[in-house]
């Protein structure tokens, strides 16, 4: 099909993580804008991630009711590569800078807050990249990380952030490595500290090693929290007032579609590129690479 260069659009976003699978079906208006038609974020949980996938797609497509053949484009990003369905590829550091401007035009960088690691990308006002930091291999401050203090802990992901909000005297944790600050999670239990109090320290651990990466970009202005961990109010409101008592530029900020961003950005470059091939007059199928 060739998709008009001036009508609107229906495209694909799709994001896959260590974690989780994330899909977005976009409709973009050259006149209008872009507007999402449907969400989708499945957890992989020991599954194969390209069944995963595979299935997540379908239900969205379902859940539209269109067929792949409607679709402009089908952009992938992540670990998208194994999508076979794919109509092009786009890397993570541009989807999620072009997801995050899209839910909050005033952001000039992203946290994106994965399952193994965190990344800070800056970014201009037409989400073109001016910076971009990732964390070294250690996994204490990632998602998973968290997910094996839940465990410790006995609570679900889902209740770290209000915990954290309840605390009334954090507890500090390593903030140099997930091994050792798993042990001081065991201790603290054994010596009686509670969970609210346990969590915030890890949250303000986490905090100070993100800011520490966003100031290493030079990042100014307000920063969108995005990816998996998006979602822990607990964390943001760490974010928040670490950045506060340091005394730096940055204001923290997240949105409910925040896990969605890589997905959002992908689909709309997606979009972007499906023009620009129309406008050449370029035939493609959807699903075909392009």
């Amino acid at each position: 099909m060739i998709p008009s260069a001036t009508g609107t659009l229906s495209v694909a976003g799709v994001d896959i993580g260590t974690a989780a699978v994330k899909v977005v079906l976009l409709e973009d208006s050259a006149e209008a804008g872009a507007r999402i038609v449907v969400r989708r974020c499945e957890r992989i949980r020991r599954r194969d991630p390209q069944r995963v996938t595979e299935d997540v797609f379908e239900e969205a497509l379902a859940a539209a009711g269109v067929g792949r053949a409607d679709l402009a484009y089908i952009a992938t990003t992540g670990e998208g590569e194994m999508a076979s369905f794919r109509t092009g590829h786009f890397y993570g550091m541009t989807t999620h800078a072009r997801g995050g401007l899209f839910l909050d035009p005033e952001a000039r960088a992203v946290l994106d807050v994965g399952a193994l690691h965190s990344r800070g990308v800056a970014m201009d006002e037409r989400s073109r990249v001016l910076g971009y930091r990732m964390t070294s291999q250690c996994a204490s401050g990632s998602g998973q990380f968290l997910e094996n203090i839940c465990r410790y802990l006995g609570i679900t992901l889902e209740e770290i952030g209000p915990l954290s909000l309840a605390a009334d005297q954090p507890e500090p944790s390593s903030s140099i490595c997930a091994v050792l600050a798993e042990t001081d999670v065991i201790n603290m239990v054994s010596r009686g500290i509670t969970a609210p109090n346990i969590i915030k320290g890890i949250h303000q651990s986490m905090a100070g090693r993100y800011l520490r990466l966003l100031s290493s970009m030079d990042a100014h202005g307000i920063v969108l929290v995005t990816g998996g961990l998006a979602a822990d109010v607990g964390l943001v409101a760490a974010l928040g007032d670490a950045a506060r008592t340091q005394r730096l530029p940055l204001e923290i900020r997240t949105h409910p579609d925040s896990v969605l961003a890589g997905a959002i950005g992908a689909a709309l470059w997606g979009a972007f590129r499906a023009r620009k091939l129309a406008g050449l007059g370029i035939r493609f199928a959807a699903g075909e690479a392009a």
